[in-house]
């Protein structure tokens, strides 16, 4: 009997705990599905021997056919994603950040996560990008308070160099398709099996779940899934996830195709 009323008490303050917390205002992060569907591309490129996406992202020297994409993480949520400066994430080794040598800059682990998905058996191949720095890049909606017309977080930091990482209600992340490692490779070049031609599907998630290895920190368990941690906080996780289809052509060469091929198609 006392063992019974104990339990019931523990599942009590649970309950209570977890209804305290969805009163707060609390952070949303999703993923813009219009920005996506409109920023993609697939071409050639060239890469160099001293790029760091040879030199230590394992993708061999030379041309490759690619597929570039945009990507727009807004918070839709009525608080700010508030991560601060990453030099003292690395200095409390709280798992949040690490160091990136060859760009010598910090890197999120586990911010986002890029699948393109073989519709028809499932299969799925890796884009070795992370996030390196949350700021309020373009205006998503409006938002709540003074954070609705001006940003806040617009400091990356660097190593020895103090910032102040973040996105405000109704602002959004913004990682555009030129950048280093917005891409798949489609030839196999990164050691992935190659792409064939045809439909593919781009799944991006934001604040990604994922079970910790050995030694890892789990920064904030999922409510829905006990074994799931996620990096950052937010009202709900379940809606971090988008995809869009695409086309891969067979030998898209200099021509390339897509939403964005009307722009230049040269490195």
């Amino acid at each position: 009997m006392i063992k019974l009323l104990f339990l019931q008490s523990v599942g009590l303050l649970l309950a209570l705990g977890a209804a305290y917390a969805q009163s707060q205002p609390m952070p949303d992060l999703i993923v813009d599905p219009k920005l996506l569907r409109e920023n993609w591309i697939v071409r050639v490129e060239d890469f160099s021997p001293t790029a760091c996406d040879t030199a230590a992202g394992g993708i061999t020297p030379g041309e490759h056919a690619i597929l570039r994409f945009s990507v727009s993480t807004p918070n839709i949520g009525d608080a700010p994603v508030v991560v601060g400066d990453p030099n003292v994430h690395i200095a409390e080794n709280d798992g949040l950040f690490e160091l990136a040598p060859c760009e010598n800059e910090f890197h999120f682990r586990h911010y986002t996560q890029y699948d393109l998905v073989d519709p028809q058996t499932g299969f799925s191949w890796r884009s070795a990008k992370r996030g390196f720095c949350m700021e309020d890049n373009i205006k998503f909606q409006a938002g709540p308070g003074p954070n609705n017309t001006k940003p806040v977080f617009n400091n990356c930091g660097a190593p020895g160099v103090p910032g102040n990482q973040g996105i405000s209600p109704g602002w959004a992340d913004l990682y555009v398709w030129q950048l280093q490692g917005q891409y798949f490779v489609l030839d196999g070049g990164d050691g992935q099996p190659p792409v064939p031609p045809g439909g593919y599907i781009i799944r991006v998630t934001v604040n990604p779940g994922f079970v910790p290895t050995q030694g890892e920190i789990c920064r904030f368990a999922d409510p829905l899934h006990p074994t799931v941690c996620h990096q950052l906080p937010e009202s709900d996780y379940e809606n971090n996830m988008t995809q869009i289809t695409v086309t891969v052509p067979d030998h898209p060469g200099k021509q390339a195709v897509g939403p964005l091929a009307s722009q230049t198609t040269t490195p």
